[in-house]
């Protein structure tokens, strides 16, 4: 029976990930005007990170980071923690659509990158966040769609300028393959 291990650079991934998103989350966070919802450049790097290592290391890195970030503020809010991770979930899912790690990060794969970014904010935070506050603490529904609403524009408008920068910017630090030839 074959084991299959996390590759050593992906747990490096995940503790550097979190450890990110948690700083950025709790001391670059600008409030939106609408309670307990932020302008967070977190989720640039989430999402970055989750399009490079996968979907294990998405979902790690969104729970990890955004459960450090709670627990500072005093209680963790399960509701947007686990809307968190099944964002960096859904990115990771398309590792391989973007080719971000292979040098093959261009405009194509950036449009289908911010698409891809796009749902999975909506999903997160127009779906699954919104319903499990009404579910888990009796939030008013008013209240909490508008906070998802807000929080999935914000967190798309991040990720569409400097995820997207950040995307390209790492994506031309990597040769593609067969890109060298012999002299």
């Amino acid at each position: 029976m074959e084991r299959k291990f996390i590759p050593v650079r992906t747990v490096v991934a995940i503790g550097i990930g979190a450890a990110l998103v948690f700083v950025l989350m709790r001391f670059v966070a600008i409030p939106s005007g609408v309670p307990n919802t932020n302008l967070n450049m977190a989720s640039a790097i989430l999402t970055v990170f989750a399009a490079i290592f996968g979907p294990l290391a998405g979902f790690l890195i969104g729970f990890i980071g955004h459960t450090l970030t709670d627990l500072t503020w005093g209680g963790v809010w399960w509701s947007w923690v686990i809307a968190d991770a099944v964002y960096g979930l859904l990115i990771g899912f398309f590792v391989k659509v973007y080719k971000i790690e292979e040098g093959g990060f261009g405009l194509t794969k950036g449009i289908i990158f911010n698409i891809v970014q796009i749902l999975s904010n909506a999903i997160a935070w127009v779906a699954i966040a919104p319903t499990l506050d009404i579910l888990i603490y009796q939030e008013p529904a008013e209240k909490v769609y508008l906070q998802g609403l807000v929080a999935g524009g914000l967190n798309s408008a991040v990720v569409l300028i400097l995820g997207t920068i950040l995307a390209f910017g790492y994506t031309r630090t990597k040769v593609k393959a067969g890109s060298l030839k012999a002299e």
